[in-house]
């Protein structure tokens, strides 16, 4: 009927007038059921909303715990939440098939609050007493208990009260965002005429977050030849080309790259003597990086002519910028200078 639906409805309003909300920010604390130890009050809906500071997370016990028992908890009980997950629901004063009750329980929330719901409904007849339950904040151990793909810090974690901060290896630089360890790699020049370079820990995975430059500078004349091992694993995208990690190589005018994936780039024959090796890595990924064996070659020269009466050595059908020739002369000549070569008289 009309007027039943009417008292329905005054009976939900008048039920949402009287919930009733509580904060607690302290440290540590406790809650009981209103009334306590005198029996709780029937139709009351109490929610205490408990909150400590980051770093910390919420511990609660129950040192009493007496509600009306019902199936799976339909009439009396104290449900306790967090980040909006049900931690635990409670009812009765033992344990049975579908009731549970706290007991010697600690419930722990995942971050720094939790909140605790008591509901009574219309009856409360055998008089139950209610409940007593106790709270403190607990220092969270940040650094503990982690999987390598959910580490805060690249290499040092260190726990404090209320927090951890990082820190790296020694060479290595702690990044702005306070997690990652870098590295300075940009003031490396090669001069010699060969060499090795790779990334920063190969073959361990390279650090995140740097932008490296390698320098290799030979004299005039010379052009490098640059052959990465077959072993290449730079992070990639199976659709766009290299987004996150890259490798680039700068010869003059010319430009290779980008390289990354598992695909070694092989050999870059240059055709100059200045290079330099770009490399990038993003703030992700556990990759293994690369590595690179240089060497250089001369200019080829001209193929000198003997001059009359001499002997030339080494005889090679080509000869490359830097290489020496000794030039000597037969029996009973000398060797003279004129303009510019060698010439042989008596």
């Amino acid at each position: 009927s009309s007027s039943s639906r009417i008292f329905l409805l005054l009976s939900l309003v008048l039920a949402a007038v009287d919930a009733q909300l509580i904060s607690l920010n302290a440290m540590y604390g406790s809650l009981q059921s209103p009334n306590f130890p005198e029996p709780y009050p029937r139709e009351t809906e109490l929610r205490w909303n408990i909150s400590v500071p980051d770093g910390f997370q919420v511990q609660l016990y129950f040192s009493h715990f007496e509600l009306e028992p019902s199936y799976l908890c339909e009439y009396d009980y104290v449900k306790v939440e967090a980040e909006g997950e049900v931690l635990a629901l409670f009812c009765g004063s033992e344990d049975t098939d579908t009731e549970e009750v706290p007991s010697q329980q600690v419930i722990s929330s995942p971050r720094s609050s939790l909140s605790l719901l008591f509901s009574s409904d219309f009856s409360n007849e055998e008089r139950y007493a209610g409940f007593v339950a106790h709270y403190s904040a607990v220092d969270v151990d940040e650094c503990r208990d982690r999987s390598d793909e959910d580490l805060l810090c690249d290499h040092f974690c260190h726990n404090y009260i209320g927090g951890y901060y990082c820190s790296c290896r020694y060479g290595y630089l702690l990044h702005s965002d306070n997690r990652t360890c870098r590295v300075e790699c940009s003031d490396s020049v090669f001069r010699e005429r060969s060499g090795v370079l790779s990334s920063a820990d190969y073959p361990a995975a390279y650090p995140k977050s740097s932008d490296c430059v390698y320098r290799i500078e030979v004299e005039p004349g010379f052009k490098l030849r640059l052959e990465f091992d077959p072993s290449f694993d730079v992070e990639d995208h199976p659709d766009v080309s290299c987004p996150y990690d890259y490798v680039k190589v700068q010869a003059g005018s010319r430009s290779f790259g980008p390289f990354c994936g598992d695909k070694s780039p092989g050999v870059i024959q240059t055709d100059s003597n200045l290079v330099q090796v770009f490399f990038h890595s993003d703030n992700s990924g556990e990759n293994l990086g690369w590595r690179l064996t240089y060497t250089s070659v001369g200019s080829r020269c001209p193929v000198p002519e003997s001059p009359e009466n001499s002997l030339l050595n080494p005889v090679q059908s080509e000869y490359s910028f830097k290489e020496h020739i000794l030039v000597t002369c037969k029996p009973g000549y000398r060797l003279l200078k004129c303009l510019g070569w060698w010439m042989s008289s008596v």
